[in-house]
């Protein structure tokens, strides 16, 4: 006898709308993860990325009859929790870094692009802290749709194909938002490739792209 396997992520969303209780939630388990680091990191404040995450969660739910199909469901959640943090930083002007958690490393190796199963080791955390602390605060500087774009391209791995299908937007556009996104980090970060250089004296930022994807985010709320 052969068991069924798992739904597909078309098959839990069709179940939901069908009026299945348990699949949305089902779904959502499997995306958290990765959701909730988008929204971390386009946040930049854990507050702020749970509720955020929770909008773009309820409007999903009540959507979801809306999904055509046509982009994987997985991009389309994301477009709706990158789109409810979009919202939420025009609403609320959002440009300081809050407070980081204290358990950042607790989800090191979910939701993000980190491949190591190790943590730092003690004599690193100082320093790795420090780093995180510098990035938030710098892509918190810039346009939103600029910090978004980094986000999903240089932190969490998405071809630009892709992000611009979660951003709605072309290829084209992806692209520039994201260089003009580095042009305007590599000042502010390029001290954490020369620490002995200050950003302000610095006059040769990395011609790589600034932002580290290495930065593992807080789990999502329970």
């Amino acid at each position: 006898m052969t068991l069924p396997g798992p739904r597909s992520d078309h098959d839990l969303l069709r179940a939901h709308v069908d009026g299945d209780p348990d699949a949305f939630g089902e779904l959502f388990g499997r995306h958290r993860d990765r959701l909730w680091a988008v929204a971390l990191r386009t946040m930049g404040n854990p507050e702020e990325a749970a509720d955020a995450l929770q909008d773009g969660l309820i409007a999903a739910f009540r959507r979801a009859a809306s999904f055509r199909g046509e982009a994987a469901v997985t991009t389309w959640l994301h477009r709706v929790v990158v789109n409810a943090c979009l919202d939420r930083i025009r609403a609320n002007k959002v440009r300081a870094a809050g407070a980081l958690p204290d358990d950042l490393e607790t989800y090191a190796g979910r939701g993000s692009l980190s491949t190591s199963d190790q943590g730092p080791l003690p004599e690193e955390a100082a320093d790795v802290s420090e780093r995180r602390r510098v990035v938030i605060e710098a892509l918190l500087t810039l346009p939103e749709e600029q910090r978004a774009a980094l986000v999903l391209v240089d932190m969490e791995g998405y071809g630009v194909a892709e992000a611009a299908e979660i951003l709605d937007c072309a290829v084209g556009t992806i692209k520039s938002r994201c260089a003009r996104g580095r042009a305007r980090l590599a000042p502010l970060l390029g001290v954490l490739r020369h620490p002995e250089v200050s950003p302000d004296t610095s006059r040769n930022p990395p011609a790589t792209s600034p932002v580290s994807s290495s930065d593992p985010p807080r789990g999502p709320p329970a």
